[in-house]
C-alpha cells in the first residue's frame, strides 16, 4: 500500500478552458496517462483517448454507485492491470471524493506494479494497492480480501479471462466487467477435432476454414462464458466497447449477481459443447 501524500492538485484554469475535463479531475493523472499533453492541453489524439475513457467509465459507474449506496466498504480488483489506467481513472472519478472503496491492481509484470505504486503515492491515492500476481495466484492470495465486490479484466488474453471469472466467482463478486481478448483455446479444440466434426454435423461448416475457425471460436468462447455466469446467478449484458485501445477485441461483457444458480444455462452450455465437439472443455465452462 503506497504511503499517502497530499493529493496532486487539480488545475482550475485548465478545466475552465477544457470543457471535456470533469470538475475535480486530477490534471497530473491525465498527463501521466497521456490523455493530456505535457503542457496540460488536449490534441486530437488525446481527445479521442479521453472520449474512450469516459465511454468505459459510463458502463462501470452504475456498478460502483450500487456498491457505494449502502455506505459499506467495498473492493475492486482489476486483473491484468498493466499500467493500471482503469484503476486510476476509477479512483479519480469515483472513489477519490468518497470515504469508502479500495482498488487492487493485479499484474504479473513487477516493473509495472512498481510504477503504479509510485504514481499512486505521488497522487495521494491511498486506497489503491498493486500486487505482483497472476490471475491464478490471486484466487488464493492472502494479500486480497475474502470478498471482492467488483472484478474487471480488460483485454486479458485467452484463458486469463476465464481465470478472472473463476476469481470473481471465488470472491463472490457482485459485478464483473470483462473485455476478452485473443481467445485461442476453443479454436484450437475445433481444429483438433475438425475432421471428426465434419462427419458428425453440418454445423461444422461454420469453422471449416481457418479464418472462420478463429472468429467462430472467439464467438463461441464468449457465449460459453456468458452461460457460465448465468448458471452462477448473474444477469449478463453484452455490448460493444467502441474504440477502446483501437482494438478489434471490442466485446464488453457486464455481469451482475441477481440470484441463485440457473440450471437451464448450464444445460445449454452442455448442449453447445456436445454439438460442437468441444466436450474437452466441459470443466472450464460448466463447473
Amino acid at each position: 500500500m503506497p504511503t499517502a501524500t497530499a493529493p496532486a492538485t487539480t488545475a482550475p484554469a485548465a478545466t475552465a478552458t477544457l470543457p471535456e475535463i470533469r470538475p475535480g479531475q486530477s490534471i497530473e493523472l491525465l498527463k501521466e496517462l497521456h490523455i493530456l499533453t505535457r503542457d496540460g492541453k488536449l490534441n486530437q489524439d488525446s481527445r479521442r483517448k479521453l472520449k474512450q475513457v469516459y465511454h468505459l467509465y459510463h458502463f462501470i459507474e452504475p456498478l460502483l454507485d450500487a456498491l457505494a449506496a449502502d455506505g459499506r466498504d467495498y473492493h475492486v480488483a482489476d486483473h491484468g492491470a498493466g499500467k493500471s489506467y482503469l484503476g486510476f481513472i476509477l479512483y479519480d472519478l469515483f472513489l477519490k471524493e468518497r470515504p469508502q472503496g479500495h482498488i487492487h491492481g493485479i499484474e504479473s509484470r513487477p516493473e509495472l506494479v512498481e510504477k503504479s505504486r509510485q504514481l499512486a503515492a505521488k497522487l495521494g491515492f491511498a486506497r489503491m494497492d498493486f500486487l505482483d500476481l497472476t490471475v491464478e495466484e490471486a484466487i488464493t492470495s492472502p494479500e486480497l480480501p475474502a470478498t471482492v465486490e467488483l472484478v474487471t479484466a480488460l483485454h486479458a488474453c485467452d484463458t486469463a479471462t476465464d481465470d478472472a471469472i473463476r476469481f470473481a466467482l471465488a470472491k463472490n463478486a457482485q459485478a464483473i466487467v470483462l473485455v476478452p481478448c485473443c481467445q485461442a483455446e476453443v479454436a484450437a479444440i475445433l481444429r483438433q477435432h475438425k475432421n471428426e466434426s465434419l462427419g458428425q454435423t453440418p454445423l461444422s461448416e461454420l469453422w471449416r476454414h481457418p479464418l472462420h475457425t478463429r472468429e467462430f471460436g472467439s464467438h463461441v468462447t464468449n457465449v460459453l462464458r456468458c452461460l457460465l455466469l448465468q448458471s452462477k446467478g448473474y444477469q449478463v449484458t453484452v455490448t460493444e466497447l467502441v474504440g477502446w485501445e483501437h482494438s478489434l477485441k471490442n466485446e464488453l461483457i457486464i455481469a451482475r449477481k441477481t440470484g441463485g444458480p440457473k440450471r437451464d444455462a448450464r444445460d445449454r452450455a452442455e448442449a453447445i459443447l456436445k454439438e460442437l465437439n468441444l466436450e474437452d472443455l466441459r470443466g472450464r465452462f460448466t463447473d
